[in-house]
């Protein structure tokens, strides 16, 4: 079997292969705890690394610990070590999976231990009602997912009391996941959790485990409101790595990917490709397939979970050698002795590029990661700085607790739960006081006294969902009444539209209805010959300027915007070509986001002294609008899909030329204030993409972008270099 680099030589043409870098492996670096562990704990344990040591002083301190170390340097061992001495002595413990498949992982660890005393159970919506009654009578480690705590835990806690009343340890895994709109629910889920605990009176640790991503401590602290010590110092050991930078030549990167997975199989390699769009990784499985038959599948969101476990267990098997996957494997299931690794495009941000390389090698053995360059702003600017791939710092991850589309329903809940009192505003820094009064005036709360009880009628957490803004789903079904898959609400009008094709296990279907009250989108088979795009009109408010510096010549603002879309046609593009068959109109509601966003204000003088006239303006502005949000996951945790922009050569609020990029939550998820942050650097690095560029007109590499809802048009890339080095020549 011919080693990684050899192979990648051989696959190599026409340059393709930008750099391969070999990352040495790292020694074990052994530790011990400070105080010994109970004798029944400690002789089922295997011989600690120093940053499990370490974490599990802090614990056993009553400090709450944020660990980001590598991916299978054995994070859960720390908590799982101080929840087996807790339970001793009667303590209880409550771990929050992001998903279920997560869960059952840990059930099952646990299980092997075999821990004195510990009795584990999952909860979760797939547990029956009497499995849920024995585990509120009888476990007292309970794992579980931010939703099963949301609606089935906290407004029913009476039920709980014994356990809450002992709950020594609080779990938050995957934590970088806890990001943007997610990650500011489950902040104030916590502060639930806490309010709770404190009524019956404990205060329990939180250990939050993370892959690498910048200032865990600090998301960490920002989700569960109290102090985090970071532990970050890996003391695993692991095996080398070798990290390829492959750039396309005349194959698109799906193709690409496919052909380098195909080959990693068809070399006796087990090896995942993950893609970025759920669409991207229907195709690499196809063209993989086409190869090496079976050996690859494909694994996605939007599969039912009977699929899901089909494919994980075949992986595990070893009956599937390769798999194309969106990042719904992207998360600490372990799937096997996976070799290699290649990204269908850069993933966004650092952080997710080392997460997702980092699911090949797990055992130990020397392991390949190949990025693919995709033809986007930021995966060209790589290629253009491959020293940026290995130096570049991870991102840090944001919420926004002050969101009061996030802040008000879990008050809302709160109150449900216990009334609330002064007390509490020192849970939730002051924000507590604003939320009561909409509230109170919407008459979901009344006030008693000096405590504010909740008013409405049922469980205010079954109307809120925590994954989006907009929680509601669509349900895919076929001509014959089978479900064959999901789309969320936010996603529903530009993906599944009437006359929309859509991809899933390579069969290609048409949208022939879509249902809104009933949340159905009913489809039937397609012949593949096409894919459809929709277009999209946007208009942007702005209600409140909060900040304003200038940058060069230009003015950045941060504030509240009103942003309305409707999607009003679409065009068929013939596969493979990408030709336009044809362009049809669509009549679909129009939806509004009430969101958060900075933007840039050009004065005219700016427009005339770089040559911009009338006629380039639209294009120039739009041009950069779409490499300023290509060019933002440099600066934050985010990516282009979190985002939106807007651009005009007149904005009627302001007279001036305007660009816009707005988080893409309801309320804002703090991309926002990142990038407001970044002002100048933003703003300079998006002028390098585009300057960069060996293109002449612009192409995907600087100025074209896959969402684009205007179809990428206007575009002037070369006006919009002038207008960008006008602007920062101030």
């Amino acid at each position: 079997m011919p080693g990684f680099e050899e192979l990648l030589h051989g696959l190599a043409v026409d340059g393709q292969l930008v750099e391969a870098r070999r990352l040495p492996g790292r020694p074990a670096s052994l530790g011990a705890p400070s105080q010994p562990l109970p004798p029944t704990v400690a002789s089922r344990l295997p011989p600690m690394w120093s940053h499990q040591s370490a974490a599990l002083d802090l614990l056993r301190a009553g400090r709450s610990v944020a660990l980001a170390t590598g991916t299978a340097s054995g994070k859960s061992l720390c908590y799982q070590a101080a929840i087996a001495e807790a339970a001793l002595d009667g303590g209880t413990a409550l771990l929050l999976f992001p998903t279920k498949a997560l869960a059952q992982d840990q059930l099952r660890a646990f299980g092997a231990f075999d821990f004195e005393g510990v009795v584990a159970v999952t909860y979760d919506g797939d547990s029956s009602p009497a499995e849920r009654a024995w585990a509120r009578r009888n476990a007292n480690v309970v794992l579980t997912n931010p939703d099963m705590l949301h609606a089935g835990i906290l407004p029913t806690h009476g039920r709980w009391a014994s356990f809450l009343a002992q709950l020594r340890y609080v779990v938050l895994d995957e934590l970088h996941t806890l990001r943007g709109v997610f990650g500011t629910h489950v902040a104030h889920l916590v502060r639930r959790l806490r309010r709770l605990c404190a009524a019956y009176g404990s205060a329990p640790v939180f250990v939050c485990c993370s892959a690498t991503i910048g200032s865990p401590a600090a998301l960490a602290s920002a989700i569960t409101g109290v102090d985090v010590t970071p532990v970050i110092e890996d003391g695993s050991p692991s095996g080398a790595r070798l990290f390829a930078l492959w750039q396309p030549s005349s194959a698109s990167a799906h193709q690409e990917t496919a052909r380098l997975l195909a080959a990693l199989v068809a070399d006796g390699r087990q090896a995942i490709a993950f893609t970025r769009s759920r669409r991207g990784a229907e195709v690499v499985a196809a063209h993989a397939q086409a190869s090496v038959g079976p050996l690859v599948r494909c694994y996605r969101g939007g599969f039912l979970a009977s699929e899901r476990r089909e494919i994980e267990a075949a992986l595990w098997s070893g009956a599937v050698r390769g798999v194309a996957a969106t990042n719904a494997l992207e998360l600490g299931v372990d799937i096997g002795g996976l070799d290699a690794c290649i990204l269908d495009g850069f993933p966004g941000t650092i952080a997710s590029m080392w997460q997702q390389a980092g699911r090949a090698g797990r055992a130990q053995q020397e392991s390949l990661a190949v990025l693919v360059a995709g033809e986007d702003a930021l995966d060209q600017w790589l290629m253009r700085h491959p020293s940026e791939v290995f130096t570049r710092a991870p991102e840090p991850a944001v919420i926004n607790t002050s969101n009061p589309f996030v802040l008000e329903p879990h008050v809302a809940c709160a109150a449900y739960e216990r009334p609330l009192e002064p007390s509490d505003r020192d849970l939730w820094d002051g924000e507590l006081d604003v939320a009561v009064r909409s509230l109170v005036v919407g008459d979901e709360l009344v006030l008693r006294g000096a405590r504010v009880v909740y008013a409405g009628r049922g469980f205010p957490a079954w109307e809120v969902g925590l994954r989006s803004g907009r929680s509601a789903e669509f349900q895919i079904v076929d001509p014959e009444g089978r479900l064959i898959g999901t789309v969320d609400e936010g996603r529903v009008f530009e993906s599944a539209h009437p006359g929309a094709v859509y991809l899933h296990q390579g069969q290609h279907y048409r949208v022939a209805r879509l249902d809104l009250s009933d949340h159905v989108v009913w489809v039937d088979e397609a012949d593949g010959r096409e894919w459809t795009q929709a277009r999209t009109t946007t208009d942007l408010s702005i209600v409140d300027e909060e900040q304003t510096v200038k940058v060069g010549r230009a003015l950045l603002s941060l504030g509240r915007v009103d942003v309305t879309q409707q999607v009003t046609g679409y065009q068929r593009r013939a596969a493979g070509t990408g030709d336009v068959i044809e362009r049809c109109p669509l009549e679909l509601p129009a939806t509004h986001l009430a969101t958060r966003a900075f933007w840039y204000t050009v004065p005219s003088g700016v427009l005339d002294d770089a040559e911009v006239g009338p006629r380039q303006a639209p294009g120039a502005l739009h041009a950069a609008e779409h490499a300023a949000i290509g060019m933002l996951p440099l600066f934050t945790i985010c990516d282009r899909w979190d985002v939106g922009g807007v651009s005009t050569a007149f904005h009627a609020q302001t007279g001036e030329a305007m660009i816009f990029v707005y988080d893409g939550y309801l309320g804002g998820a703090g991309i926002a204030e990142l990038g407001f942050a970044s002002g100048a650097r933003h703003l300079a690095a998006t002028m390098a993409a585009i300057e960069g560029c060996p293109c002449e007109t612009g192409c995907p590499s600087c100025i074209q972008s896959p969402k684009c809802g205007n179809w990428n048009e206007p575009l002037e890339k070369a006006a919009a270099v002038a207008l960008l080095r006008a602007v920062l020549a101030g």
